[in-house]
């Protein structure tokens, strides 16, 4: 199992890679905050938002007849709103501002989501391409 400080700086790096993040977390199946790198102090209910938001994914894409679903994106009047899903147990949430390069945000987030997931499992996490 993961620790705070290893599933944290997983959130920084995330944010050093797409500027526009203003908010991330990581949270389990029942919206529990297991870290976080927020900027600013504003505290509200994302935790089992994200939660109840992946729920309602997954039974969206499992009605269409499309699988599972492993990750929501929505774009709001200040920003974007994301949710990915981070092993079999956790999610990983995302605030960004409206000027956020989505293809990017979409890259670095399915990145940090598998990394979040091998580190909550306990699994060694897919290493960085490495070569010249």
């Amino acid at each position: 199992m993961a620790t705070e400080a290893e599933l944290t700086g997983e959130l920084e790096r995330l944010r050093a890679c797409v500027a526009q993040v203003t908010g991330a977390l990581v949270v389990d199946d029942d919206g529990r905050v297991l870290a976080r790198d927020v900027s600013g102090t504003v505290q509200h209910p994302l935790g089992p938002r994200t939660a109840d938001a992946l729920r309602a994914a997954l039974h969206l894409a499992a009605a269409a007849g499309h699988g599972t679903a492993h990750e929501l994106l929505v774009r709001a009047d200040h920003g974007w709103v994301g949710a990915y899903t981070a092993g079999p147990s956790a999610a990983l949430a995302l605030v960004t501002a409206p000027q956020a390069n989505v293809g990017r945000l979409r890259l670095e987030a399915r990145r940090s989501s598998t990394r979040i997931g091998a580190l909550i499992e306990g699994a060694p996490g897919p290493q960085e391409n490495t070569r010249p």
